[in-house]
C-alpha cells in the first residue's frame, strides 16, 4: 500500500472462522451418546502454576446459564471396536474432565488480546512441563512450543491458538469475562473469548496430557504449538522466529476449530477449506468546518457513507453468483462532535475470497470505488488505502484429509463426521505452518453448540439453509460452547487424527 491509494501485497496473516453447514447428517440432531473409555492410567497431576500465573482450582464446571443440564453431560469417545487405535490414548480422559472443565472456565474468564497472551502462555507452558514435555516459550512473541520425543516414527504437529477478541461478553455465564485490554491503537477495550480459542487450548492440553501418560501406546514425536495472535497473523510471526530450525520438522500438521454446529459433529473437506482474507484501512480526506455551514467544507462523513453503500454492489454486481466473495465494512470512525464537520473519516474493510482471480477483482473494485467516491465528493487529496492482516486460502491436503476423516469416523461413528459442501468464508492462518514446512496439513471444525438449540430442526434444513440464526456464532458476544460435552470431543478428535501417524507397530504384524 501507499499513500496514493494503491494496494501493496501484505506479508502477514489474520483470520476468523464461521460455522460450516452440514453436508451429511443423521436422521436427527442429538448429542453423541457417552461411550465407555478404557481403564484409566495413573498420571502425574497438572503442575501448580507459578506465582505470576493463577492456576484454576480443580472443580466441576457449573452449567452455562443458557444451557440445560443434559447438554453438559460428558460425552467421551470412542466406542469399541477401535480401528482408529485411539482407545489406549483415551484411558483416563473421564478422570481428567473436571480439571479440564476448570481450566476452560479459567481461560474463558481471563482472555487476552493478540500478542498479549502472557498469562495463557504461562498456563500452557507450566502444564506441558508438568506432563514431561520439553517447552520453549516466547516463540513469535508469546507462543509456546512443546516437544515430546517418544521413539522412532513421524513428527506430528498439533496446534491451538490462544488469543481473544475486543468484544464485551454478554453470555451471562458465571465465568464470563469482565476483562479489558489495550488494543493496538491504545484504546481500552473489553476482551472476550468470542471465537473459542480457550476451548482450543483446553483440548490440546488434554491431548498432550494423555500423550505423555500413554507413551507405550504410540511412537514418534509430537510438536504441540500454542500459537499467539491468530486473529492478526501469529503463525507467520512464529515462522519468522526460527520455528523451522528450532523444532523437529513435522511431516503432518493438524488443527481444529470449535464451531456453533451441534456438539458431537465434525466437518472438514479436502482442498480449499477456508477463505482468504484481506483487510484494508481506508482514510478519506475532507475539509473540516462548522456543522451549520457544510457548503464551506468537504464532508468526509457523507463521502464515507457513499463508499459504504457503493461497496455493497461489488459482490452483487461484479462477482458471479456461483463464486464465493464477501466485502464487509466493519468499522467507520469520523468526527468528535455533532456540529463539527471533521477533516477525515476512516473505514476498515474486510474482503473474503477463495480464488486468486476473485481476490484480484474484489481488491480492484474496492480501490476503484473508494477513489471514485472521493473524487465525486471533491476531496482535497487522494484517499489512503493501507492493507493489513492478509492471508491466503487455507488448503487441506487431499490424501491426508481422507485419512483424518476415516480416523475421526472410526472414533466417533458413522453420521458424525461430514464433508463440508463448500469453502467456509471464515479464515485461518493455521495453513502457514504446513506451507512453510512443505508438508500436508488438515484442519477441521467440531461442533460446540448445545443440541437443545437445534430441537425440532431437521437435518435436511441444516443442509439447505445452514445454521439457525438463533444460534450465536463465532465473534458474537453470546458465543459460548457447552464445555462439558465439547471438551472430550475436541481432545478425542486431536488424538484420533494424530494416532494414524503415531501408531506403534505390532511385532509380527
Amino acid at each position: 500500500m501507499t499513500t496514493d491509494g494503491s494496494i501493496a501485497t501484505p506479508a502477514t496473516d489474520a483470520s476468523e472462522a464461521t460455522a460450516p453447514a452440514l453436508a451429511t447428517a443423521p436422521a436427527s440432531v442429538t448429542a453423541p451418546a457417552p461411550a465407555t473409555a478404557p481403564a484409566s492410567a495413573t498420571v502425574p497431576a497438572p503442575a501448580t502454576a507459578p506465582a505470576s500465573v493463577t492456576a484454576p482450582a480443580p472443580a466441576t464446571a457449573p452449567a452455562p446459564a443458557s444451557a440445560p443440564a443434559t447438554a453438559q453431560a460428558p460425552a467421551t469417545a470412542p466406542a469399541a471396536p477401535d480401528p482408529a487405535g485411539v482407545a489406549p490414548l483415551l484411558a483416563g480422559l473421564d478422570e481428567r474432565l473436571p480439571g479440564l472443565l476448570s481450566l476452560y472456565e479459567d481461560l474463558h474468564a481471563h482472555p487476552e488480546l493478540s500478542f498479549q497472551e502472557f498469562r495463557t502462555a504461562g498456563v500452557a507452558a507450566e502444564r506441558l512441563r508438568a506432563q514431561g514435555w520439553e517447552v520453549t516459550e516466547g516463540v513469535g512473541g508469546t507462543g509456546v512450543v512443546g516437544v515430546l520425543a517418544n521413539g522412532p516414527g513421524p513428527v506430528v504437529l498439533l496446534r491451538a491458538d490462544m488469543d481473544a477478541l475486543p468484544v464485551r461478553e454478554e453470555t451471562g455465564l458465571p465465568y464470563a469475562s469482565t476483562a479489558t485490554g489495550t488494543d493496538p491503537d491504545g484504546n481500552e477495550v473489553p476482551v472476550m473469548h468470542a471465537c473459542g480459542h480457550d476451548m482450543h487450548v483446553t483440548c490440546l492440553l488434554g491431548a498432550t496430557d494423555l500423550l505423555a501418560a500413554h507413551r507405550e501406546a504410540w511412537s514418534g514425536t509430537v510438536v504441540a504449538v500454542f500459537q499467539p495472535a491468530e486473529e492478526v497473523g501469529g503463525a507467520p510471526a512464529m515462522i519468522e522466529d526460527g520455528f523451522l530450525d528450532r523444532f523437529p520438522r513435522a511431516g503432518i500438521c493438524l488443527g481444529q476449530h470449535v464451531a456453533p454446529a451441534p456438539v458431537g459433529f465434525i466437518g472438514t473437506r479436502p482442498g480449499p477449506v477456508m477463505a482468504a482474507s484481506d483487510s484494508l484501512r481506508v482514510t478519506l480526506f475532507g475539509r473540516g468546518g462548522h456543522g451549520s455551514s457544510p457548503e464551506t467544507a468537504v464532508d468526509p462523513v457523507v463521502m464515507a457513507a457513499a463508499v459504504v453503500m457503493r461497496l455493497q454492489t461489488v459482490v452483487s454486481r461484479e462477482i458471479g453468483a456461483a463464486q464465493t466473495a464477501v466485502v464487509t465494512v466493519g468499522s467507520l470512525h469520523a468526527g468528535t462532535k455533532e456540529n463539527i464537520i471533521p477533516d477525515t473519516a476512516e473505514l476498515r474493510i474486510n474482503i473474503r475470497s477463495t480464488t486468486p482471480a476473485v481476490r484480484d477483482r474484489l481488491l480492484t473494485a474496492v480501490t476503484r470505488i473508494v477513489r471514485a467516491e472521493a473524487a465525486a465528493s471533491g476531496a482535497p487529496k487522494e484517499p489512503e488505502i493501507v492493507p493489513f492482516n492478509a492471508f491466503p486460502v487455507t488448503v487441506n491436503d487431499g490424501p491426508a484429509t481422507a485419512l483424518v476423516q476415516t480416523a475421526l469416523t472410526e472414533a466417533f461413528g458413522e453420521g458424525r463426521v461430514f464433508t463440508l459442501p463448500q469453502v467456509i468464508t471464515g479464515s485461518e492462518d493455521f495453513g502457514v505452518f504446513g506451507t512453510a514446512l512443505g508438508v500436508p496439513s488438515v484442519f477441521w471444525h467440531f461442533g460446540g453448540a448445545d443440541p437443545a438449540l437445534y430441537a425440532g430442526v431437521a437435518p435436511d434444513s441444516l443442509l439447505e439453509n445452514g445454521l439457525p440464526d438463533t444460534v450465536p456464532a463465532n465473534h458474537s458476544p453470546h458465543f459460548a460452547p457447552v464445555p462439558g460435552p465439547t471438551i472430550p470431543v475436541g481432545v478425542t478428535a486431536l488424538l484420533a487424527a494424530a494416532a494414524h501417524w503415531l501408531r506403534k507397530e505390532t511385532p509380527g504384524a
